[in-house]
């Protein structure tokens, strides 16, 4: 927890700097020299914070709450950060001509707020002075290993085009299965790949499917999961065989059964758990005694789950790789794109490499993160060697402490990056789209410049580093080979989420109750369900600290909720549906007290939207999928505006005329969604 708040300290240091460039000359530019002490400061105990957790887990118990002192001190550092750097912001808006006679009027508290914050610093710099004294009582040591450096600009091109559906070691799996699928001799068919996780499954049942679906009159890929949402796998197996749109509202069970009952189909269901959500889409599937040929192909962790379905017969169990195969895949994937590098390597490596594919125990998921982290090291014994030692010596843990290794060995500010994809739904498909502007928003990615565009760059970076160390997949790709969507395999989803409560980085709707002090120290959450959400925001009506809030429910409760709370500080709303939902926000002041929001995403709402979104002064990224808003852009406050995303209807946008009465600087990007 501590390193990742310090590292949101940081950033959020350097953004302040930034704008506050922007007022030399004001009461507010003589605080510069205090963030930058700041930012000083907290890289100082950056650098020391691995070996202080060291000494941790040596039962040091003073250590440890150096380490607790250490992390409340950083949450409150940022909360004072978040406040601060809205006022900073305006406050740069009133610069211009037209403002300068309004100043003591745009920021009422100007001075005031200044002293105030100066006051807060002093305080702060007692306590890091406390901290520093205990810190070289224990003697612990600045063990940093510019771990904390930026991910180095334009290296995503080496990883454009690789292949990330890849099979080594699994031909003769792939072999048979395609020959049972296409056996026309076989009236209806289960394949059922069953097997521990990490065996790679998916990617052996991805690779068939496409194999094979040419050969069919209609097709459909979906992702299971262990919380399916019923409704929607049906919505997309439908969207997928052809059944038209009106069918779907009209009647999507029965429209989609008389479809697949005259059609020769194939169906990957991936990641099954139980048999009930089977017992649920079997209901709506042709019965099993077609005589058409359909294929169904399955992926479970669970045999009994593959037997239930399709009966012995259907069950095909993956085993871990052998010595060969697994060398192999790790060699390819660790010089996919330099063979030469592999053939000159020196024997000495060779061994080296061959150890640590041992201890990956066969399991192709351990083997390419542990190709991935390599990548990004120097390709010497010494390096290599480092790895070995963490890796330890129990094959049978299996690849849980090389993912975890994996995460450690991040750049100090990917790590949050990273942990943001357990906050979505496990097998969930992502938009880059989305990660990279949430990451902006939360100020998990700055730049000294403070520029926009280079922000999103290296944005882009740190999305292609995760994909090039194997920790994130690529769903789809745009026409130019840019990443449109990725996924997260379920093992690292099980480690984000662990690790996000760990580090009180995020919560489930599993974790969020407790105490009342960690509860008041929520700084993400994300719910899918309606009753839970509604109970926990009844018993805790003000989550100040909150940052981010994920909402994957059925219906749009948090609407008749968030006029009650209190979202200060809340910087990322997501709330999507799993139907299309009407509905009418009638409150005008449910934005009113998100002063600190910078992304807005509504999907699966059907809504009309007060006009109090337009005063959003820090709103960046808007996207309203389905929804409508009341001639807003006349009056809109945020002068950040980047993105807007909308499903239906803007009122009276046509009626523009000059888009830079909008979106000053050119800085705004309209997308629009038809």
């Amino acid at each position: 927890m501590a390193e990742i708040l310090l590292t949101a300290v940081i950033n959020k240091a350097v953004d302040i700097a930034a704008n506050l460039l922007f007022q030399e000359g004001t009461h507010l530019y003589s605080l510069k020299e205090d963030i930058d002490w700041l930012q000083r400061e907290m890289r100082h105990i950056q650098a020391y914070i691995d070996d202080a957790k060291a000494k941790a887990t040596e039962g040091n118990s003073r250590v440890k709450i150096l380490i607790k002192d250490i992390q409340e001190l950083a949450g409150d550092v940022e909360d004072l950060l978040d406040e601060f750097l809205p006022k900073i912001q305006q406050s740069n808006k009133c610069k211009g001509a037209i403002c300068c006679c309004l100043k003591t009027t745009c920021i009422p508290s100007h001075a005031s707020f200044a002293d105030e914050f100066a006051m807060e610093i002093e305080k702060i710099k007692k306590r890091v002075v406390d901290i520093d004294r205990v810190r070289t009582t224990y003697n612990i040591m600045d063990t940093s290993n510019n771990n904390n450096d930026c991910i180095p600009l334009d290296r995503r091109r080496l990883f454009l085009y690789a292949d990330e559906t890849e099979v080594i070691g699994l031909d003769d799996d792939f072999n048979v299965l395609q020959a049972k699928l296409l056996d026309q001799d076989l009236p209806y068919g289960v394949v059922s790949i069953v097997g521990m996780p990490g065996l790679g499954k998916t990617t052996l049942a991805k690779k068939l499917y496409r194999h094979v679906r040419d050969r069919f009159e209609c097709s459909g890929l979906v992702y299971v999961s262990q919380k399916p949402r019923e409704r929607e796998i049906l919505l997309d197996i439908a969207k997928q065989v052809g059944v038209t749109e009106e069918e779907r509202k009209d009647n999507l069970e029965d429209n989609l059964k008389s479809l697949l009952k005259t059609k020769r189909y194939v169906i990957l269901l991936d990641d099954i758990w139980d048999v009930e959500i089977w017992d649920y889409l079997k209901l709506y599937l042709p019965e099993c005694d077609s005589k058409i040929g359909s294929r169904i192909i399955l992926t479970s962790r669970n045999s009994n789950i593959g037997r239930y379905v399709g009966g012995d017969t259907s069950l095909h169990v993956l085993q871990p790789l052998d010595s060969k195969n697994s060398f192999e895949l790790f060699t390819t994937k660790i010089f996919h794109f330099d063979n030469n590098d592999w053939a000159n390597a020196s024997p000495n490596l060779v061994n080296i490499d061959r150890d640590i594919v041992g201890r990956c125990g066969g399991i192709p998921l351990a083997i390419v993160v542990t190709a991935g982290m390599l990548k990004a090291r120097e390709r010497t014994e010494h390096a290599w060697k480092r790895v070995i030692e963490s890796m330890g010596h129990k094959i049978h843990d299996g690849c849980a402490k090389v993912l975890a290794l994996s995460y450690n060995d991040l750049p100090m500010a990917s790590r949050p990056c990273f942990l943001y994809f357990g906050l979505y739904p496990e097998d969930h498909e992502i938009r880059a789209f989305d990660l990279k502007n949430m990451w902006i928003a939360e100020k998990l990615i700055v730049v000294n410049s403070g520029n926009r565009r280079e922000a999103e760059d290296l944005a882009d970076d740190v999305l292609y580093d995760l994909v090039s160390r194997n920790l994130i997949q690529v769903a789809k790709r745009t026409y130019d080979g840019r990443i449109s969507s990725c996924r997260i395999h379920d093992l690292l989803h099980s480690l984000c989420v662990e690790l996000g409560k760990e580090s009180n980085f995020f919560h489930t709707e599993h974790s969020v109750f407790g105490d009342s002090y960690n509860v008041a120290r929520l700084q993400r959450i994300t719910f899918y369900s309606d009753n839970v959400m509604n109970d926990f925001f009844y018993s805790n009506p003000k989550p100040k600290k909150l940052r981010a809030l994920f909402c994957f429910t059925k219906r749009p409760c948090i609407f008749s909720l968030m006029a009650h709370l209190e979202f200060k500080l809340l910087q990322v709303l997501v709330v999507v549906v799993s139907d299309i939902f009407y509905q009418r926000v009638t409150n005008p002041n449910i934005f009113g007290n998100m002063s600190c929001l910078r992304y807005l995403r509504l999907d699966g709402l059907l809504i009309k939207m007060p006009n109090s979104v337009v005063k959003l002064k820090c709103l960046e990224t808007l996207d309203v999928n389905y929804s409508m808003i009341g001639n807003p852009l006349a009056h809109w406050e945020s002068k950040q505006l980047r993105h807007l995303h909308y499903g239906l209807r803007i009122d009276n946008f046509g009626s523009f005329t000059n888009i830079s009465q909008f979106c000053p600087n050119n800085k705004c990007l309209i997308i629009y969604k038809l």
